[in-house]
């Protein structure tokens, strides 16, 4: 047909000089540059290229050999053989209320694989809708996950079996709990409990969990169903995580008081603490959620402040497990907590602590006066302000002194020392500045021992270390930064589990030829973390160790030789063998 009009020319023209297919405006483009002579730039940018893709694009046509621009395409196929051929049997399975998931199975049993995708195309395109939710017992039979029964007491089951277990060493711990009686320590706390798992039962369950040191990322799904962990707790099969977790919350701070007066109570006989000394520590348990209620202190651990739960710990010093926890502190209270332990102490014990080894941040200078009247001995640190520097750089060197410390293993054994009484708040204190004790500041000690040898005051200060210590080892082996050792414990509750774990490991230590000062994860590693074989008899219970380094160990500490009547197995003794 003729062009009769100047629009119809510009319709025409635009065709060309603006193409819209992408093979077109190619064409056009590479003409423009290789026929016509124009410059790259300019070719780009009137065809809508930037100019590093149009030079790759002609460097590409350089080297393509056979370049096709307006070549029809082949057609490609109509049909999908793979659904055409299985399409006959996923009509038929569907129609007997096959799901996606099982027909798939089955066409990849018949060598027809198509994905459950696939599948659900070739059935929407049929017409078909969507299966509902079935019961497992409307689906096929296949292999499920197993369902591990709910913890009851009522299902424990002595009758005769053998089985393996990979908790074997925390049956060790078994002859402690006995003869501290753990039962008792949940009913004299009123600890909550159920028909189905008692307070005694629900108490060993969460103590097993710390004893034997999972973390939460090894949740305690991982050992629902060791027989090993269940016949610990006197269950038949150990409690779920959620349990566990809603078990914490239950326990309000009231019983956790008095869960901790009941376990000094039961080991007032252990001699587990000598009451000599104490040394005092607050710990602050980070915390990545946004609860309200959560409140911002300092972790040293990342050197910053952020949400955490703050926890006040008292450890004997000789003894070296901790006795004393309270994770139920808000701001504004921290200098109190110390006066929160005097009175814990008294109640539990008749008398007050005799000594107290704590940190500058622990409490005020007015409740050093307090700590004086009551008659408690105390050695903390001074905090170094500018005029205490400066007093310290202003004495002469004729008012120094040194003293040797009587500690062959100490690098730094002669610091110099300069004593003084200063009045602080009221109150009177012997305060002594240290140099060369190791640290590039001046240490300032402040105690109200008026007559203790110098020597003996700087080496217990030092000995404060063994808290520091302890804490490192309780965040690492007892997990106490996790908020729990495997589920989401309170932490109130957590820290309780701790000063028992702590001291169970403590006892099983002193049985053990050198490892009485070792600490709870080296103890783990080297007597109690081992899997048995376990015979439940008609007349007793034996486990039967594996033969491994460090059994002549446990051997010599004669915890094996005797078999212990075990309460909550209906007095069925318990007997270890190698």
């Amino acid at each position: 047909m003729p062009i009769k009009t100047p629009k119809d020319l510009t319709a025409c023209r635009r065709l060309f000089l603006e193409p819209t297919h992408p093979r077109h405006r190619q064409y056009e483009a590479l003409r423009a540059y290789f026929v016509e002579g124009r410059p790259s730039h300019a070719v780009a940018r009137t065809f809508g290229y930037t100019p590093g893709s149009f030079r790759v694009f002609c460097h590409q046509f350089r080297r393509d050999p056979d370049p096709t621009f307006f070549a029809s395409p082949r057609p490609g196929p109509r049909t999908q053989p793979k659904k055409t051929a299985a399409r006959d049997v996923i009509i038929a399975l569907r129609k007997q209320n096959y799901s996606v998931y099982d027909i798939s199975t089955v066409l990849k049993e018949r060598q027809l694989g198509l994905s459950p995708t696939a599948v659900g195309e070739v059935l929407k395109a049929e017409g078909f809708a969507p299966l509902p939710r079935r019961l497992d017992e409307e689906r096929p039979h296949a292999p499920r996950p197993t369902r591990e029964a709910v913890a009851d007491v009522r299902a424990f089951s002595l009758a005769p079996r053998r089985f393996s277990t990979r908790c074997g060493g925390l049956l060790l711990f078994l002859p402690d709990l006995v003869s501290l009686d753990i039962d008792a320590v949940a009913r004299a706390a009123a600890l909550p409990g159920s028909d189905m798992i008692p307070p005694g039962h629900a108490l060993r369950a969460s103590l097993a969990l710390k004893l034997w040191a999972l973390e939460r990322k090894s949740h305690v799904m991982t050992l629902a169903a060791d027989e090993g962990l269940a016949l610990f707790s006197g269950l038949n099969t150990t409690p779920k995580k959620s349990y566990l977790s809603e078990y914490s919350s239950r326990v309000v701070p009231a019983r956790l008081d008095d869960l901790l007066a009941a376990w000094h109570a039961q080991v007032s006989g252990e001699t587990l603490w000598t009451a000599a000394s104490f040394n005092l520590d607050f710990h602050s348990v980070p915390d990545s959620g946004d609860h309200p209620t959560i409140e911002r202190h300092y972790v040293s651990m990342r050197s910053r402040r952020q949400p955490s739960v703050l926890v006040f710990l008292a450890q004997d010093a000789d003894g070296r497990s901790f006795c004393y926890s309270n994770a139920d502190i808000r701001q504004g209270e921290e200098a109190n907590e110390i006066f929160r332990f005097i009175t814990f102490w008294r109640r539990t014990h008749g008398e007050n602590p005799r000594h107290l080894v704590f940190d500058s941040k622990v409490t005020t200078y007015a409740n050093l006066v307090r700590l004086d009247q009551e008659q408690i001995r105390f050695i903390t640190l001074r905090r170094r302000s500018p005029a205490l520097l400066k007093e310290i750089v202003n004495l002469p060197r004729s008012a120094w002194r040194t003293v040797e410390l009587d500690v062959l293993t100490r690098k730094y054994r002669t610091p110099r020392v300069f004593e003084q009484r200063v009045p602080l708040a009221g109150g009177t204190f012997r305060q002594v500045f240290i140099q060369d004790l190791g640290h590039d500041e001046p240490t300032i000690l402040l105690t109200n021992e008026h007559h203790t040898p110098l020597k003996k005051l700087i080496t217990r200060y030092a000995q404060r270390m063994l808290i520091e210590n302890a804490l490192s080892d309780a965040v690492r082996f007892f997990h106490m930064d996790a908020l729990s050792s495997t589920v989401g414990f309170k932490v109130d509750f957590d820290m309780a589990l701790l000063v028992i774990a702590s001291g169970l490991y403590r006892l099983f230590a002193r049985r053990m030829r050198g490892y009485a000062d070792a600490q709870a994860r080296h103890i783990f590693r080297d007597l109690v973390d081992m899997s048995a074989d376990v015979a439940i008899a008609s007349d007793e219970v034996i486990v039967k160790l594996p033969r491994r380094a460090h059994l002549p160990i446990l051997l010599a500490s004669h915890l094996l030789d005797k078999p212990v009547k075990v309460p909550w197995w209906d007095n069925r003794p318990l007997r270890f063998v190698s």
